[in-house]
């Protein structure tokens, strides 16, 4: 029998700016987002689990071209899955590891990256007790979402740091690919991490911590490594 290997005792890993996706990373809004894509897929007639199974790490914008086939019917297409999306927020709750993470580090240091559109993060972030991120860039800032790595490539510009000094924190693959085309290092978070291209993947946010330019991940769960 091969034996398995063993976590590795301090795991140190140079960076000056941490970057987060939204969901997934920092809170667990899939119930939201299951429901609200849900009612939205029975309102166009399409079958609510083909349309929830494509949704992550997509922007709805996105995902709403992919689906409707009239350019005409898209703008209010996407306001309704939009409204229903915020709607649905109340539900969001903070992963573990996430508020004690972020509240230990300075807030020139970190910022949000996600594929929802302003107000869905917001809603989102304040629903699970989040603090208010630095610098949030949304699919309000960019003109391609992920895999496109301009999301990423901004948020490090705003923070004022090369991309190739952060560190991106993602669990879909579409986000994974965005982070790594920035230029960024990339971790996976969760059990769909696993699914990305990320050579270490952790369970959530606890046991990470960050000091003077390392982050460190000695406590934390490693699903990959």
């Amino acid at each position: 029998m091969t034996a398995q290997p063993h976590p590795p005792t301090v795991l140190d890993i140079p960076c000056e700016g941490l970057l987060f996706d939204n969901d997934g990373v920092l809170v667990d809004s899939d119930h939201g987002v299951d429901q609200a894509w849900s009612q939205w897929a029975r309102d166009c007639g399409l079958l609510p689990e083909q349309v929830t199974a494509m949704v992550h790490g997509r922007r709805s914008a996105d995902t709403v071209a992919l689906l409707v086939t009239d350019p005409k019917e898209r703008p209010a297409a996407l306001a309704a899955i939009d409204r229903l999306e915020v709607e649905a927020a109340a539900a969001t709750t903070a992963l573990p590891g996430a508020l004690r993470f972020l509240e230990s580090l300075p807030r020139d240091r970190w910022a949000v990256v996600t594929s929802g559109v302003t107000v869905l993060a917001q809603a989102r972030l304040a629903a699970a007790g989040l603090p208010a991120p630095p610098v949030l860039i949304t699919a309000d800032d960019v003109s391609h979402g992920k895999p496109a790595p301009a999301g990423y490539r901004t948020a490090a510009e705003k923070l004022g740091f090369a991309p190739a000094r952060t560190v991106v924190f993602e669990d879909s693959t579409a986000g994974a690919k965005a982070g790594a085309a920035a230029g960024a290092t990339v971790i996976g978070v969760g059990r769909r991490g696993l699914a990305t291209d990320a050579t270490v993947v952790v369970r959530d946010l606890r046991g990470l911590t960050w000091h003077d330019g390392v982050l460190t991940l000695a406590a934390a769960d490693l699903l990959r490594f």
